[in-house]
């Protein structure tokens, strides 16, 4: 009982506070080195995001901004034992901390990636706009500049701020407006601390529309016929084994394995076919149709005679016939 009373009061607390007011303190290092006559400590106190009080390492006393302000510090500053802790946070706090991030961060770089890509920008005085977007660097000092066939360029060049990532690392995007030409070779230029060598990236024009739809179609016709044949070929190698013939084989198994479906198909020779074979025996077999004959000639190639003679006979039953040729006394 006394956990849900502590919750509802929590909530009803935060809902009443919501809008209401707000104290918070914040603590800065500012540093050039290591050592400490490079460095400031300050402590600064706000009330409703305005300051009114701060320490300084460097002025050695509280110092009021507000009516408020102006009385903590001097009450602050009456406390012999709260300024010599302030005092010795420059050293204690600060040097300290810059100690180990020089160690671990400051002293470490991070390379840049970059990524080349166009763009269009309302305005423009050209009809075409580059953009070098170099992204995760550390330090923040880096410089991007524009070559054109080699030689470097600075008109028509625009570049953002230094962004902030949040994570100690940084990005910056650099913009060139031009005039395409052809055969003219643009690239970018990325100098900074943790690259051997400044980083050049050549622009390479996208494919044109046309192009890129008929590299496609050519790409999807290959894959087709490339599949096409090797399912011709599964199905030639694959032969007795396709899906229906081991169906048929399984069926057969199971009527052989039954007496009574073998002994409905056995009598089908005397029932059915026998009265078929007696009648086509009687109405067809015995008949006879007469044949037609035609004869004519044709030159054969490369015959030692000059002429050839072809009789055709069609349309006879039955198949025995016989063919006799008289040619004068021959």
């Amino acid at each position: 009982m006394a956990s849900m009373f502590l919750c509802f009061t929590l909530l009803f607390i935060n809902i009443c506070t919501a809008d209401g007011y707000e104290c918070y303190s914040s603590t800065r290092c500012l540093f050039n080195s290591t050592e400490l006559q490079d460095i400031e400590f300050i402590r600064s106190y706000y009330y409703n995001k305005i300051e009114h009080v701060r320490f300084s390492s460097d002025v050695g006393r509280f110092v009021g901004y507000t009516e408020f302000g102006v009385k903590n510090a001097e009450m602050w500053n009456n406390n012999p034992g709260q300024l010599a802790a302030m005092r010795a946070q420059k050293e204690t706090y600060c040097q300290h901390n810059i100690d180990l991030w020089y160690a671990n961060v400051l002293s470490k770089s991070v390379k840049p990636s970059v990524r080349l890509h166009s763009t269009m920008a309302p305005g423009c005085h050209h009809p075409a706009m580059l953009v070098c977007s170099v992204y995760d660097f550390y330090p923040k000092q880096i410089k991007v500049s524009w070559l054109r066939n080699g030689q470097e360029t600075t008109s028509d060049i625009t570049s953002t701020e230094k962004f902030a990532n949040g994570d100690w690392l940084y990005q910056v995007h650099s913009h060139l407006e031009y005039m395409p030409r052809s055969g003219e070779k643009i690239s970018c230029m990325v100098e900074h601390a943790s690259l051997d060598e400044p980083l050049i990236i050549n622009w390479v024009p996208p494919m044109p529309e046309t192009e890129r739809l008929i590299i496609v179609g050519a790409i999807g016709l290959i894959l087709g016929l490339i599949l096409f044949v090797a399912g011709v070929i599964y199905r030639r190698k694959s032969g007795d084994t396709s899906l229906a013939h081991r169906f048929g084989e399984k069926q057969a198994e199971d009527w052989n394995k039954d007496p009574a479906a073998l002994s409905l198909w056995r009598p089908q020779k005397e029932m059915f076919f026998k009265p078929d074979s007696e009648l086509c025996f009687t109405n067809v077999l015995p008949k006879s149709v007469m044949p037609l004959a035609r004869l004519h000639s044709m030159t054969p190639p490369g015959g030692r005679h000059p002429a050839l003679a072809l009789c055709r006979v069609y349309d006879f039953f039955p198949n025995q016939s016989k063919t006799r040729t008289d040619a004068g006394s021959q």
